[in-house]
This record gives C-alpha cells, sequence and structure tokens, in this order.
C-alpha cells in the first residue's frame, strides 16, 4: 500500500517542486519504504527526470516545461526489491504511472500478458497495471481483481488517467485548479497548498450531522476538494476534465439457484477470495472479532496455511454487553492462531482524537474507530504489514437488521400479507426483539420518500439542538435511489455505494495506514460481489436467519457457536458509557466552548440540555452526539 500524488499543468507551467514534494511527504506514513518523483512535460518535448528519494536533494528547481509532476510514497507489500520503485515508467518513458493497491488476480493478468508478448522487469502488480494499460488501454480496469488507485501519465496522448476500485477500499481525491489538477491519496495532501483554503463544505457537514452520510458523494468537508466516486476514472485530456463511471453493479436479474450449489460455490469462491488476499510478500495477519465474517476469514486462512503461524488482534472489554471473547475465543481456539487482544481505554483514546481525525482529514460517526485505532496499533507493534479484515460482508449477505424491514416491505407490497407477518414473526424469535430500523425499513419501503423522512428527522430529535435554518438550507430525503426492482435491492445498492460502505471503508483506510499496514477486504473479492449481489434474498434472509446462505456455507469450517450467533455487535464499544460518564466532563468543557457556541450548525443552549438528557438515561442520542463533538474537534484542527 503506498500514497500517491500529482501537478498536472494545462499550460507549459512549471511543476512547484517544493510544494509536490510536501505533497508526496504528508504521506509518508502511508509509505514508509520509499520516495520517489518523476518531472514529465506535454507531448514528450523533453526526457522524463526520474527522482529516486527527496526532490530537493536532486532538483533545486524546475526545469522550463516540465509541466507535470508525479510523487509516490512505497509501502513494499510485493518484490520489495528496488525493481518496485516508484513512480514507474516504461522502457521508453512515455508512460508513467504512481499507484496505490493490490491487484490480486495479477498473476494471472501478468500471464495472459506474457503470451501477448509483454515483458517485465519486476514481480510488482504496478508493473502489471503499467503494461495492462499499455495493451489495453482504459478498459484495463475491468480486468482487474483488487483494490487500488492510481494516475497514469500517458505521454504518446498526452493524456492523465486515473481510476479508483469498485467499490472505492483505495481513496483518491483531486482538486481542479486554474490550470489544471492536483491530486492525491489524502486530503492532507492537498492542503499542503498555500492556495487552497480551508473552508467547511456546508453541504458535507449537513449530510453528516442530519443524515448521518459521509462519503456518499464526490464532496468532502473542505469546500473545492473531491473524491473520486468508487468505480469512477478521472481522464484530463486536451484542457478537459471528465469523469465518468466505469463500474456499476450488475442487473439484479437472477434464475432460480438451487440452495446446495449455492452454499458449494460460495464456500469455494470464499476460500479462493481469501488464497488470492494473501499474496504477500509480508507477514499477513487478521482483524478478529468473533462475528461470522472475521471468523469465517481466520479459518480459510488457516486451510490456506496450514502449518504458517497466523496471528489476530481482538478488541475486547470488560464489560461483558460489548465483549465478543467467547466467541474470538472459539476460533483462536479451533484456528490454532496467535490471539492479540486489545483493551481500548476511554481516556487514552479521547487524548489520541487529535492525532486520529489528523490521520482521518475528517470528522467520523462514533467511537467504534477509535477501538479501530487501537486495534491496528496493536497490530504494528506485532510488526504485522498486511491484516485481513471482514468488511463488505453485511452489505452483501444482508447483515444488518435493517435490512430485515426492506425485505418485509417487498413482501407487503407485493400483496404477500402472509409472507411479510411470517417474516415479522420469524425476524422478531430470532431476534427476541423488533430493530427500530426494521420499522423504519418497513416504513421507507412502502410510504411516499417525504413523509419517511419527515418521520425519521422527528423520531431522531435533530430538530431539538441543530440550528431550523442549518438544516433547511438542504434536502433531508433519506430514500434510497429507485434503480432496481425491489426495496431490498436498493437498500443493499445504497449500502454498498453511498450510505455505509463507503464511510466504513474510508476509516479502515486511514486507521490501517497511520501504522503502515494495508487492509485488505476479501468479502469485496470482485467475484464474490458479483455473485452475492446476483443471488435472490431467499439466500441472505430465511426463516428470521440473516447471511443464511454463508452460515450454511460455514458448516464444519468454524466454530458452531459463531456460526449459529443471533446477536449483531458490529465494531461495539462502550460509547454511551465513554460519552455519559468517562468523557462527560471534556465534552461539557468543549460544548460551552465559545468556538463551539458560534458553529451556525447548532442551538448550543438546546445541544447542552439533550446532552445532559442523555446522560441521565432519557434520550438515546449517543451516535448524533459523538458527530457534534467530532465535527467540532475537527473544525478547531483543520479550519482556524
Amino acid at each position: 500500500m503506498c500514497g500517491v500524488a500529482g501537478i498536472v499543468h494545462f499550460s507549459t507551467q512549471r511543476v512547484d517542486a517544493k510544494l509536490l514534494e510536501a505533497m508526496t511527504q504528508s504521506l509518508a506514513h502511508r509509505g514508509p519504504d520509499g520516495e520517489g518523483y518523476v518531472l514529465l512535460t506535454h507531448n514528450m518535448v523533453g526526457k522524463p527526470i526520474p527522482v529516486i528519494g527527496r526532490l530537493s536533494d536532486s532538483v533545486r528547481a524546475t526545469p522550463p516545461g516540465y509541466a507535470i509532476g508525479l510523487g509516490h510514497r512505497r509501502l513494499a507489500i510485493l518484490d520489495r526489491s528496488p525493481l518496485g520503485h516508484q513512480p514507474m515508467g516504461c522502457e521508453q518513458g512515455e508512460i508513467w504511472i504512481t499507484y496505490n493497491g493490490e491487484v490480486y488476480n495479477y498473476i494471472e493478468i501478468r500471464e495472459e500478458l506474457q503470451r501477448l508478448g509483454w515483458c517485465f522487469r519486476s514481480m510488482t502488480d504496478t508493473e502489471v497495471v503499467l503494461r495492462a494499460y499499455q495493451q489495453w488501454g482504459i478498459e484495463c480496469l475491468s480486468r482487474f481483481n483488487g483494490m487500488f488507485a492510481f494516475a497514469i501519465w500517458d505521454g504518446l496522448r498526452n493524456r492523465l488517467f486515473c481510476a479508483r476500485d469498485r467499490l472505492g477500499i483505495k481513496p483518491f481525491y483531486y482538486r481542479e485548479t486554474s490550470d489544471g489538477i492536483m491530486f492525491g491519496s489524502e486530503i492532507k495532501a492537498l492542503l499542503q497548498d498555500p492556495g487552497q483554503t480551508r473552508s467547511p463544505n456546508r453541504r458535507a457537514a449537513h449530510a453528516f450531522l442530519v443524515l448521518g452520510l459521509q462519503d456518499h458523494s464526490d464532496e468532502t468537508f473542505f469546500a473545492g476538494i473531491h473524491q473520486l466516486r468508487p468505480g469512477h476514472a478521472l481522464v484530463l485530456e486536451e484542457g478537459q476534465l471528465q469523469v465518468h463511471r466505469w463500474w456499476d453493479l450488475p442487473s439484479s436479474e437472477y434464475g432460480e439457484v438451487d440452495d446446495g450449489f449455492a452454499v458449494e460455490s460460495l464456500r469455494g469462491l470464499f476460500e479462493d477470495a481469501v488464497r488470492i488476499h494473501l499474496r504477500s510478500d509480508v507477514p499477513v495477519g487478521s482483524c478478529l472479532s468473533g462475528g461470522l465474517d472475521s471468523s469465517a476469514i481466520v479459518c480459510a486462512m488457516r486451510r490456506v496455511l496450514p502449518g504458517q503461524q497466523i496471528k489476530t488482534v481482538s478488541s475486547c472489554f470488560d464489560d461483558a454487553k460489548y465483549d465478543e471473547r467467547p466467541y474470538s475465543q472459539a476460533v483462536v481456539r479451533e484456528s490454532h492462531v496467535q490471539s492479540v487482544e486489545v483493551f481500548p481505554d476511554a481516556r487514552q483514546l479521547f487524548e489520541d482524537l487529535p492525532r486520529v481525525l489528523w490521520f482521518q482529514d475528517e470528522p467520523f460517526s462514533g467511537a467504534s474507530y477509535l477501538a479501530q485505532w487501537a486495534v491496528m496499533r496493536a497490530a504494528s507493534e506485532q510488526g504485522l504489514k498486511v491484516l485481513l479484515d471482514g468488511q463488505g460482508g453485511d452489505e452483501l449477505l444482508c447483515g444488518y437488521p435493517g435490512y430485515w424491514g426492506s425485505f418485509i416491505g417487498d413482501l407487503l407490497c407485493s400483496g404477500s400479507l402472509a409472507g411479510g407477518l411470517h417474516a415479522l414473526s420469524a425476524c422478531y424469535r430470532r431476534q427476541s426483539r423488533l430493530d427500530p430500523m426494521v420499522v423504519s425499513n418497513i416504513a421507507r419501503a412502502m410510504l411516499p420518500g417525504r413523509l419517511v423522512s419527515q418521520s425519521r428527522s422527528w423520531i431522531k430529535g435533530n430538530a431539538t439542538w441543530i440550528n431550523p435554518e442549518f438544516i433547511s438550507c438542504y434536502s433531508v430525503d433519506t430514500t434510497y435511489e429507485k434503480k432496481y426492482p425491489t426495496a431490498l435491492e436498493n437498500h443493499v445498492a445504497a449500502y454498498l455505494q453511498t450510505h455505509s460502505l463507503p464511510a466504513l471503508l474510508h476509516h479502515e483506510d486511514r486507521n490501517s495506514m497511520a501504522f503502515s499496514i494495508e487492509a485488505r477486504l476479501p468479502f469485496l473479492d470482485a467475484r464474490l460481489v458479483d455473485c452475492l449481489w446476483r443471488w435472490p434474498a431467499k439466500l441472505k434472509l430465511r426463516d428470521g436467519i440473516s447471511k443464511y446462505v454463508m452460515r450454511e456455507a460455514m458448516k464444519g469450517l468454524i466454530p458452531e457457536k459463531v456460526r449459529t450467533r443471533r446477536d449483531k455487535m458490529g465494531f461495539a464499544t462502550p460509547q454511551d458509557r465513554w460519552l455519559r460518564e468517562t468523557l462527560r466532563p471534556e465534552l461539557e468543557l468543549l460544548f460551552s466552548s465559545s468556538a463551539f457556541k458560534q458553529r451556525e450548525y447548532w442551538d448550543p443552549c438546546q445541544l447542552q440540555k439533550s446532552y445532559r438528557r442523555y446522560c441521565a438515561g432519557e434520550l438515546e442520542i449517543g451516535t448524533s452526539i459523538w458527530r457534534c463533538v467530532t465535527l467540532e474537534l475537527w473544525h478547531q484542527q483543520f479550519c482556524i
């Protein structure tokens, strides 16, 4: 995993070498194993100027005409030799790439390219991506199964080509300038430009506070800075910048899928996804929560790597309500892995919060990300450079309780009252309660969007402390885009592409890269995504059981107590206790500060009243309180 940066001018204006170096060095945590640059001209007027190490050590000033500059920080995972140095160019120097990611099927693509006559100097997937572009052009993207964000300068066509993987596992940010574009793996790279104002994006703050959304569009919390959306590509050619979608979820049309076929197919496909995600020249471990997804990954790792030492890292708590050790330890015993258990401390994590925000670049919605930070820190202390994790499994396999609401709503809308009531009853019996999100999504599936949005705002109580004028600035529509025939399909698509996974991937990338760790996500293997998305709802939700086909596929492969778990904890933390008790003095001080009172977003008096009612147990608004805290601290760190 790496950090990429670049500056491209339309004209022959010289690249600011000091700025390019500052942008690249701001990403040093993403790539501690190497630093490199290349300076280029339009139309290949001058020879490329490649630099290994600090740019300022080799180039005091950019020569005239060198209007394109690419920078790179390297985290060496595959072929750790100097042959993997970036930016990487082809033999004649006409095409250059700065690349962040892993294309897991690079061996298979490499073999295909060799049959087509291409020769390779290294064993890196970077060179495979470069050769694939030379062979297939922009169409090469559809061949990659992995996570990536890269920029290619094509001197033959005078073209900048940038792309991001299907679901946005790896980040890419950019800013248009009066004379071109700047880009980087993280927002902080673009903030190195003294010409970049650090003005907050009010629309992003609104979506975050009112709707709980983040990373759902191309906008960021910084006005003027954009992200390349998942599955999108950017082309800068002939002075024109165009962004287009290169991948989307396929048609949801499917035929009948037999249970036995589905179970066997998923078992084989999942294990192969884990196998290729283990391709590495450095130690690989895994996060282990004790849930179905992470447990399946760890047990599959053991089958793929028999006899090898495997380390897992788990977040644990003394409070049994949030502690998953009974499940994670069952996996450890059965798979014979070396377990590292981390006990996040609220006060220490709150002290770390400014540092976490610096790495994140933007606010975040819950204390679970602080626990994840503690896990990544522990993994780094264990010498791990690659961690497999279970992100994406809940979105694809309908693991969240709210999916039942969409499923039941579809049954009721289709006229199947008996089917809807049966599913509702089974869901209740299985969970011993009815999650509020189930009711919410039944309403979302059956009622007009405007009514659902108004009800949601009233139920959440946002209007009690968020400034009404600020709320009215932008739409509060909470409906999912209706691209597919059913409410459940639109719900899954929204969670994969806008409402859930993008923010989870953002935070996992920044938390892992803060410690120079590459996080890999087997559930987001392109083949698994395509397969699970196409399969019908009955394979995911049945008789009150979520992730039905995955549970069936894991019979005999993971501990039975994990496979049949009924509760859904996620990356749970004692967030309410932390906010109500442990951190209350700090939060009272924050809410009464002059800076907090001056923000346009909220009514500080009403927020303090609501916070105290929350502390007294009268309201359940912990996540909303947390958003206010991180948004304020983000303002203080980045916008002053």
